[in-house]
């Protein structure tokens, strides 16, 4: 047992959670020489959901922390891009990773990972940067006096409570933990992704053709969809999506359930034609996640911020929950930097930090809306559901005030009438560009960049592998909104625009 277990302590940061958002978040702020505390309830490796990531991540966000190498020796399945049968296309249609000419060779993958290892390998990172990283030990509170969060209360692996009175704690714990409620938010579910997800593993499942074997595969059927995920030659992630009015399908034996939601979608069947469910180890039980789809009210307040799944969590058709974590951790420590220098005050640097994060939810929220809308079968009761003109008032009111007058500014948006005709106009234009993409012989991405919720889903992410990559070379950066910041050179703070 550490011998400061059980003390008053200070410390610039607390980190509540070890995860990527977490390790993330502690790495950048320990780069710049500030004491950095990061409290995980659990020993490391565990098993977590999640497992398919996008380029930013790896070549973006985890070259600037300086784990990408690492990352890249790891052995992981590269990932190129991912191939779906979905829309009114019977055969699947395949996108490979291409966002930006000038890295594009370098960049043009991402990794499907098992994240037992992969968080792992994040963690041992941050430690080996200056993190104090300290295991089994469970944060019981928050201590805030005069309207700021000022440290935390924990108790170890032994039941010895500590505090550590901190400038900043971040809460990067996840979905499940109560600490994010002390931000003073209210948690919002999207009803229009208010859906439930069954999965298991399984061995010797089938592989894409070359060079598409380790990409995603989605595949569409009457009652919802499935996810595919190679996590190596022989070990593949298999997840059955469904509304949450079809939760009957998934109660009782789990087995018998996703035996029969397998058998509904012959892409998937002839996949796992002659594989076995594995049922032992971290990959033996069949779990279920349900209500996934949500985004807090607020992301900050005087001394606490809110990260990946304790901010936001949405639909992972297109793989954004370790995307949002960590690109939420960037922002949430570019902020803390900044104000432990005293270069920007709290209240303008963490604006920046919410303004930022909302608008990145907000444009994968819209990406998937236009997605989901993409698919035909009008006789499918999850379909018919989730087709965002046909839905009620309130499925569309929970994201008015969340996104359409939020993060963009534009009142017209403020409105269910006006928040309609843009979901019909962006699903128009993204069908347009799968369809082109479906006919091209060259499957990348560049098509879909065409359809402006792909370009707003793809932007920061990509800025941020051009800024790993490029550093200075990248060229004057502007503001994306009126009186915000700017990265600083090193992508770890924020300045004012020249």
């Amino acid at each position: 047992m550490s011998s400061t277990e059980g003390l008053d302590e200070e410390a610039h940061v607390v980190v509540v959670g070890g995860g990527p958002g977490g390790s993330t978040l502690a790495t950048l702020i320990a780069m710049r020489g500030h004491r950095v505390v990061l409290l995980e309830k659990e020993k490391f490796p565990r098993w977590q959901i999640g497992e398919s990531l996008l380029p930013s991540t790896v070549h973006g966000i985890c070259r600037l922390t300086g784990v990408a190498d690492e990352l890249a020796k790891a052995g992981f399945t590269k990932k190129h891009g991912g191939t779906m049968r979905w829309g009114s296309n019977p055969e699947p249609w395949t996108f490979s990773f291409s966002v930006s000419p000038r890295i594009a060779n370098e960049t043009s993958h991402a990794y499907q990972v098992e994240r037992s290892r992969f968080d792992q390998i994040l963690l041992d990172h941050a430690r080996h940067m200056g993190v104090d990283v300290r295991e089994q030990h469970t944060v019981v509170d928050v201590m805030d006096s005069d309207g700021r969060v000022r440290g935390v209360t924990y108790t170890d692996a032994e039941g010895t409570r500590g505090t550590i009175r901190a400038k900043y704690v971040v809460d990067a714990s996840g979905n499940k933990s109560r600490i994010h409620q002390r931000v003073g938010a209210a948690r919002e579910y999207s009803e229009f992704f208010r859906s439930l997800a069954l999965f298991g593993y399984f061995e010797g499942g089938k592989r894409l053709p070359e060079p598409n074997s380790g990409n995603i595969l989605c595949a569409a059927f009457d009652s919802g969809w499935f996810w595919y995920i190679p996590l190596s030659p022989t070990l593949t992630s298999v997840g059955a999506v469904v509304r949450r009015e079809l939760a009957d399908r998934i109660q009782g034996d789990p087995e018998e359930a996703l035996t029969s939601l397998i058998a509904e979608c012959p892409l998937i069947t002839e996949y796992l034609q002659g594989a076995t469910r594995v049922t032992e180890g971290q990959y033996g039980q069949l779990r279920v996640r349900k209500d996934y789809s949500y985004a807090n009210t607020r992301f900050w307040r005087p001394g606490m911020a809110l990260i990946g799944d304790a901010a936001c969590f949405i639909d992972p058709i297109f793989s954004s929950g370790v995307h949002l974590a960590t690109y939420g951790a960037l922002l949430a420590a570019r902020s803390i930097n900044s104000v432990l220098a005293q270069a920007v005050d709290e209240d303008t640097a963490f604006r920046e930090f919410e303004e930022r994060y909302r608008r990145e939810y907000s444009a994968f929220h819209d990406f998937l809306v236009s997605f989901y809308n993409l698919h035909v079968d009008e006789a499918s009761y999850f379909w018919s559901a989730k087709k965002v003109t046909d839905s009620t008032g309130s499925e569309l009111e929970s994201f008015v005030s969340l996104v359409g007058g939020v993060s963009s500014g534009e009142a017209a948006l403020a409105t269910k009438q006006g928040l309609v005709q843009r979901y019909k106009s962006q699903s128009s234009e993204f069908a347009a560009a799968v369809d082109e993409l479906a006919r091209s012989a060259e499957p990348s991405i560049l098509p879909l960049m065409r359809a402006s919720v792909v370009k707003n889903a793809m932007q920061e992410g990509a800025n941020e592998q051009i800024r790993a990559h490029l550093g200075s070379d990248i060229g004057p950066e502007t503001p994306l909104f009126d009186g915000g910041l700017i990265a600083s050179p090193d992508g770890l703070s924020w300045s004012p625009p020249a």
